[in-house]
């Protein structure tokens, strides 16, 4: 358990630490920047859950607009999991 889960009095607070990341998404000979939100969770609501990722931007606008999220228990599944949905669905703001 890192120290800055300490400072969590109540686990009402939800306390997370936040980690940034940006990926370009190449579409249509041009460039999409999309920034990565995750979520580090000190005590999650749900174990399988502990980190938590979401996109900025939204995909399939046209149709049912969508935004990617991942999660699980390791900050690389949940970046990737949100990165392969970024992938899965096309940008057409």
């Amino acid at each position: 358990m890192s120290d800055w889960s300490f400072a969590q009095a109540d686990e009402a607070d939800q306390l997370a630490k936040v980690h940034m990341f940006s990926m370009t998404k190449a579409e249509q000979g041009r460039e999409i920047e999309v920034l990565i939100t995750v979520k580090e969770f000190c005590v999650p609501k749900d174990p399988a859950v502990t980190f938590f990722a979401q996109a900025n931007q939204q995909m399939n606008q046209g149709v049912a607009p969508y935004t990617p999220t991942g999660w699980g228990s390791s900050l690389l599944t949940a970046l990737a999991a949100c990165m392969r949905e970024v992938k899965r669905f096309p940008y057409q703001g």
